[in-house]
């Protein structure tokens, strides 16, 4: 049984930090119902360009495993569609920008009056409250003002914006262990309440090491240390030296260093004395730093890899994106899915990390737009094919699924 079976949400979110906890929660088992604005849905459908089909690989790498319902929320026949669901769900999220739920009054405390034990959840870039609370925000907003641009890139260069989209993802991820957890409460003490997740702080969780090695309890701002930090925790091209032709090393102790040595054939380097112990390999940081090279330059990165980790070294190969779609590890444990799309055909999506010995959820592509209106409408509140079609008719849920999306949104829905 899936574990998190019985779990029912209402989704109102939209692009990633919202949809990546619903995604969690859906994959971990629980039912998802995405609601979407008739005729342009989650913003994030048409991201990064239209295709020859209607959504972005962008919004379906973020909305597997959900049925989608499109509710016109600014009207009032609309709007009271969803209240009339409400009842019907444990967890209602959104992550619209700052007063875009209270303009359509679906704050905490009217949907609280129609269902008492409500889990209701909110992300927002810099809260609810405080000097930023008005502030728009996205991923590398909440990146920068968590810190994690400062202490990427040269020591003498600028900050780098990291790649992962962390204060997205991570920040969903955590609401979505934030509502596991409101459901466990209310299934001990039968009452809901209000979940709210600042994708700021968010980030913050993941830059405490960072803090702890570099800022001497709060009183300095850690450095940039770019790619390593001595000849044994560093990255080394390898060939044929292309873009990402590199691996990465991490000899963290004595025992390593020895393993390190004996691993790329040079035991000689244990008797070197500008190496003999952890101070003098840092001050000759660059000599070590070339025997490594010599031997990297010599394989391919996977090559390099294989060598260093069947001995104990800790390393990786610099895995490129497309490396991880054809990894034989991931493949072997089933991590890369191929799922049907309806739109596009057959994709390969990465999975859920986590792995539950008693829990198995099937990973299904992301619905197209409104896909689900009808069923949802008919099961949960009774509605027959004729009420469905006069409120398509009138624009409150949207067209059937099928033709091209109209992305454009207005300003103040369009961001956190």
């Amino acid at each position: 049984m899936p574990a998190l079976d019985g779990m029912r949400v209402l989704d109102l979110t939209q692009y990633e930090a919202g949809t990546a906890c619903t995604q969690a929660l859906a994959w971990l088992g629980a039912e998802v119902v995405k609601i979407e604005r008739p005729n342009t849905g989650d913003p994030g459908r048409g991201l990064a360009g239209l295709y020859d089909f209607e959504d972005s690989e962008y919004f379906i790498n973020w909305n597997s495993n959900k049925r989608s319902v499109c509710l016109a929320l600014d009207t009032a026949e609309g709007r009271q569609l969803l209240l009339d669901l409400v009842p019907r769900f444990d967890v209602f999220i959104e992550n619209f920008g700052p007063g875009v739920i209270e303009k359509l009054h679906l704050d905490y405390e009217t949907i609280r009056e129609i269902r008492p034990d409500v889990i209701y959840a909110r992300i927002k870039g810099f809260g609810s409250f405080g000097p930023y609370s008005e502030y728009k925000c996205f991923d590398m907003v909440a990146q920068a003002a968590a810190g994690a641009l400062s202490v990427t890139g040269d020591p003498e260069g600028p900050p780098i914006r990291p790649g992962p989209t962390t204060g997205d993802s991570g920040t969903g991820v955590q609401m979505a262990l934030a509502v596991t957890a409101a459901y466990v409460q209310r299934l001990r003490t039968g009452e809901g309440q209000l979940v709210e997740l600042s994708m700021q702080e968010a980030m913050t969780y993941f830059m405490r090491t960072t803090i702890a090695l570099g800022s001497k309890w709060g009183t300095r701002p850690a450095p940039r240390r770019g790619n390593g930090v001595s000849a044994l925790i560093n990255i080394y091209p390898c060939r044929p030296f292309g873009a990402n032709d590199y691996v990465y090393v991490m000899a963290m102790t004595d025992r390593m260093w020895e393993t390190l040595c004996r691993a790329i054939e040079r035991p000689d380097l244990l008797d070197d004395e500008r190496f003999s112990e952890g101070r003098l390999r840092r001050e000759n940081r660059d000599a070590l730093s070339a025997e490594i090279e010599a031997w990297t330059r010599r394989h391919t990165k996977h090559e390099a890899m294989r060598i260093l980790g069947a001995a104990g070294v800790p390393s990786s190969a610099v895995f490129d994106t497309l490396d991880l779609f054809n990894d034989p590890h991931l493949l072997e444990r089933g991590f890369v899915h191929e799922v049907e799309h309806e739109g596009v055909g057959t994709v390969r999506l990465l999975g859920w990390p986590a792995r539950l010995s008693r829990s198995s959820v099937e990973i299904e592509a992301a619905p197209l737009l409104g896909r689900h209106t009808a069923e949802v409408l008919q099961a949960e509140l009774g509605l027959g094919p004729e009420e469905i079609a006069g409120l398509r008719a009138q624009g409150i849920v949207g067209r059937e699924p099928a033709g091209p999306l109209a992305p454009e949104l207005e300003p103040e829905e369009e961001d956190r």
